[in-house]
């Protein structure tokens, strides 16, 4: 019998344009062009509509409020990508910028403490949230309701209902305010704040895109069920992002504070509607399973340039209320269109 060769065929590898035009095309990556032409457009409007809008000193304002909502926004992500929600990285803020100001202007301890310290009860905020979700199986949005109210009524308590000042504490208003780009580069003067909040986004990528806690994130928004059937702690994995996500609340309260060089115990509620609609508008969806930072960051942006466009344009508080509402509505009804078409 005569040999027989067959020759298998490699398999065809897609081209490099056609690698390209999946990734260009691909339903997150049309999110975030999206959301970064919105961006585009509204500074755009804003500097035609106001021509004080694009001074130095308005757009130092605009990256100094982006910092402080920014990283409220990536904290959401974490907990929105898991599915769940947190209603309470407003007021917890607030509590950790208190408990900094407890740390430093009270007790008078040096400056690293008091930075470990507005981290610490982040992190142990949001443990105590992560364990009413996961341990007691309470939904997300009544146990971080509560936390909410919690966290409120113990910052004025403890606080006095009074502001904790830091003017005794040397090199606290430099953690938001100074600028290290600015000194080598006069021609930009970018707030630290900025630089701390483009660290943490970084750091936050790399967690969710390159570690165990990252993988498990995703995976608790998409199947939760299925992975705990194939055996993994999930209420361990759950506490520990909301953990993650209360730490990342503890840096936002330390650049409130530095800012304001002050602890405002009546202060933070109402910053989560904006950090979850700038998670939102950058694309992460409120069923979980998917999000990025960066998208988050710009979504963050958005909110900022609006808030403060409207601002320059004198339009009322009240209205701005308004615009911030519709704008939420608009984008989780855009996550709800993108649901459908996958």
């Amino acid at each position: 019998m005569d040999n027989v060769t067959h020759s298998v065929s490699p398999v065809a590898q897609p081209s490099f344009l056609a690698q390209v035009k999946d990734r260009l095309f691909h339903p997150s990556t049309r999110q975030k062009l999206l959301a970064f032409g919105s961006l585009v457009a509204l500074m755009v409007f804003f500097s035609l509509a106001s021509p004080s809008f694009m001074q130095t000193d308005n757009l130092v304002s605009i990256l100094q409020a982006t910092a402080v909502n920014g990283v409220l926004a990536i904290a959401c992500t974490f907990v929105i990508i898991t599915s769940g929600i947190d209603l309470s990285v407003g007021t917890l803020m607030t509590f950790s910028a208190v408990m900094a100001g407890v740390t430093l202007t009270y007790l008078g301890l040096p400056l690293p403490l008091g930075i470990a310290a507005a981290i610490f009860f982040g992190a142990l905020s949001g443990f105590i949230s992560g364990v009413l979700v996961a341990k007691l199986k309470i939904p997300p949005f009544i146990a971080t309701l509560g936390m909410m109210m919690l966290l409120k009524g113990l910052a004025l308590v403890i606080s006095g209902t009074k502001p904790i000042y830091f003017n005794d504490t040397p090199g606290f208003t430099a953690i938001s305010q100074d600028s290290l780009i600015g000194e080598l580069i006069p021609s930009l003067p970018i707030p630290n704040a900025v630089l701390i909040l483009f660290l943490v986004a970084i750091a936050s990528g790399f967690v969710l895109n390159r570690t165990v806690l990252g993988r498990y994130t995703f995976a608790l928004g998409s199947n939760e069920e299925a992975v705990r059937l194939s055996g993994v702690n999930v209420d361990f994995w759950k506490i520990v992002v909301y953990t993650v996500s209360g730490a990342i609340c503890g840096i936002a309260g330390l650049l409130i504070a530095s800012r304001l060089n002050s602890a405002q115990p009546a202060l933070g509620q109402g910053y989560e509607l904006d950090a979850i609609a700038a998670v939102v508008i950058g694309g992460t969806s409120l069923s979980g399973g998917t999000g990025t930072i960066l998208g988050t960051i710009i979504g963050a942006f958005i909110m900022s340039v609006l808030t403060n466009g409207l601002r320059i344009m004198s339009v009322a508080q009240e209205w701005q209320t308004v615009v911030t509402g519709v704008i939420i509505i608009l984008a989780v009804y855009t996550d709800i269109l993108r649901r459908r078409k996958r």
